[in-house]
Order: C-alpha cells, then structure tokens, then sequence
C-alpha cells in the first residue's frame, strides 16, 4: 500500500440564503445531519478524522470493514450518521459521539453508517485538482457502496426538486458544488448549502441557574459566537436537556469557572444578573427559528455537544430558509409523480446517477 498524507483539512460550504440563478452549474448533494469525518484507508486500517482533527475511528468499530474492501490506500471525506426510521438522527448519533470505547450494546442500539461523498487520495495519486464530476466518478468506480458504508447520489438540474426532497425527508438541506470545480483542503470557497431549517454551532460562555424541578443544576446555557474576533452573545438556550444531559454539563463545564464574563459585547442585564461564567472553550449546537434584530436566536432548542468544531470556528451562520418559507422549499414541490432517484439511501437504493430519472 501507498503512503498516504497523515492530514487534510475537508473542504467547507458558505451558507446562503436561496439556491443560486445558475443553478444548473452545480452538482447538488442532500446535507446530512452527521459528524463530519476524513477517512483515510489502507490495508492497514481506517483513520477517521474530525474537523478539529480528532481521531475517531475507535468510537465507530463498525466502519474498520472498510479497510478490507479497498486494493490500493485512499483518502475519503463524508459523514458519519445514525439512522432512526431510516432518517438521520443527530440526538442518536449523541450517544456514539463522546464514547470512545462503545459497548456491543451500544453499537448495536444505535448504529451508524459513512457516507462518502469525495475522493481525495487514490494511492499515491492527488485527485484534488480534478473536477466534482471527475472526483465522484472515481469515488463510485470504488465500489464501496455497501453497509455500513454508502455512496449516497448526487443530481444535475432541477436543484428546487432535490430541495424539496430534502425537506420532504427532514434533512438539513442540500450543498452544491460547482461540476468544475477543483477541493480545496480547509477552504470554505465554491460549494454552497441551503438548509431547510437553522442549526447554529455555539460556544457555552456560562449558564443561569435553574428554578423549580431545575433548582441546583443549570436553568439556561449562555451562548456566544464570534463576530469580526469579538465573541458575541448570541442567546439563552433552556430547553431541549434531559437530566442526563444537565448532569453530564455541570460535571465538564465545572473546571471552567471564571469571574467575570468572557464576551466582548454587552449581555442583557436579566441574564447577567447572576451567571456562572465559563471559559469560551465547549462547542455545543442548537436549533432555532430566526435572528433577531440585536444579534440573538429566537426560540433556541439545544441539540448536544460538537466535540468535532473547535470554538474558534464557531461563528454565526448565514441566512436559512425556514419550512415552508419560499416556493423552492415548499413540500411537495415537484413531486407530481414519483421519483425514485430521490429515495433515501437505505430505504430503496437509488443507482448513482447526475440525472433525476
């Protein structure tokens, strides 16, 4: 087996508010609600590597089986998810995420697959320079599409359907990426997202006390971004825990007391008034409907930790369109007759195809 490069930095898409006039100059893949992952595979074993350049791989034993189907060492990028009634669950794939050593038990309660979208290294050989089209050709001359490991499609043309798929199956969204273009490591230029519903990634800057049944543990998290190198409050998150949850925060977020508030703007006075502020250091995710004019999200749900996204990266996301907010995310658009191009990929495999049939 060939060497490969023991590090490359996945390539990001800039959120943006509608799908672009030009639509037709892009590849277009559903977003999926994951982790994240670089697989490096050889002979040897697999390497699965977060954003922040975490190793992975011992939490998913299950995805070694992907050393034994390649003949030559391979670079690839995707995403980690676990499935629920055959949609992606990120509250599931929780409970695999912080487990370093996961039980049988485990595994089997919530198993996840890999989906590979791009091919990096082939041996010794780059493929970075090369276009989407040319990239995703070789991915599925792999072969590789079998569980846990899959090949999702992608589609050219009629962006507003794969859309409108994307909702129709409670995903996040879609990402396009131009059919030319060449992946650039690390860099966030040329592919695009357009998300069906907000996520934002956030950092855990303190917490409010809880009241009631949540007297003694945490009523409200406090949360920050970063805006042009200040952090930014960005807003309260109190629903969305379980105990479980709130037990496991108070234990990590507890060696990170400090004094005094670590933002760099104004926090409204109601929730300064008696914070427990935190070193900027935890990176969490929430749900939530819209920005408000000062800079905070309205109605925030917690969705869990992102022990995959360093804080310095956190910051907040463009414009998403909301269910039923614009005619190319409106459900059921386009779907005046079946198409089974845009099953999901273990309820009905689709054959991996540029075109909607």
């Amino acid at each position: 087996m060939a060497a490969l490069p023991r590090l490359v930095q996945p390539m990001l898409a800039t959120p943006r508010r509608g799908l672009p006039a030009d639509q037709d100059r892009y590849g277009w893949e559903f977003k999926w609600d994951g982790v994240r992952a670089i697989a490096y595979v050889s002979g040897a074993g697999v390497r699965l590597v977060s954003r922040n350049d975490k190793e992975m791989a011992g939490s998913y034993p299950e995805l070694a089986v992907l050393a034994e189907r390649v003949t030559t060492a391979v670079i690839l990028d995707g995403e980690i998810v676990a499935l629920r009634a055959g949609r992606p669950d990120f509250g599931l794939l929780q409970s695999r995420m912080h487990v370093r050593r996961p039980s049988a038990r485990l595994v089997d309660g919530a198993p996840v697959q890999l989906y590979l979208f791009d091919l990096l290294y082939h041996g010794e050989e780059s493929v970075l320079g090369l276009p989407y089209t040319g990239r995703r050709a070789r991915l599925e001359d792999l072969g590789l599409d079998a569980d846990p490991v899959r090949t999702p499609p992608w589609f050219c043309d009629d962006a507003d359907v794969v859309l409108a798929a994307s909702l129709r199956h409670g995903l996040e969204g879609v990402v396009g990426k131009p059919l030319a273009s060449r992946y650039h490591p690390g860099g966030r230029r040329d592919w695009i997202k357009v998300k069906n519903i907000r996520h934002q990634e956030v950092i855990i800057c303190g917490w409010n006390p809880g009241q009631g049944s949540r007297a003694g543990t945490i009523g409200s998290l406090i949360l920050g971004v970063y805006d042009r190198g200040r952090l930014r409050y960005a807003g309260n998150v109190g629903t969305g825990f379980t105990e479980a949850m709130l037990a496991g925060l108070m234990r990590q977020l507890a060696p990170l007391k400090r004094d005094a508030s670590p933002f760099g703007t104004p926090v409204p006075p109601r929730y300064a008034r008696g914070a427990h502020w935190l070193e900027p250091r935890v990176v969490g995710e929430v749900a939530f409907t819209e920005w408000t004019a000062d800079g905070s999200m309205r109605h925030p749900v917690w969705r869990g930790l992102r022990t995959d996204k360093n804080p310095s990266d956190v910051h907040r996301e463009g414009w998403a369109p909301q269910h039923g907010q614009g005619p190319r995310a409106s459900p059921g658009a386009g779907f005046s007759r079946p198409r089974p191009g845009l099953t999901m990929p273990n309820t009905g495999r689709p054959r991996h195809t540029a075109h909607l049939p």
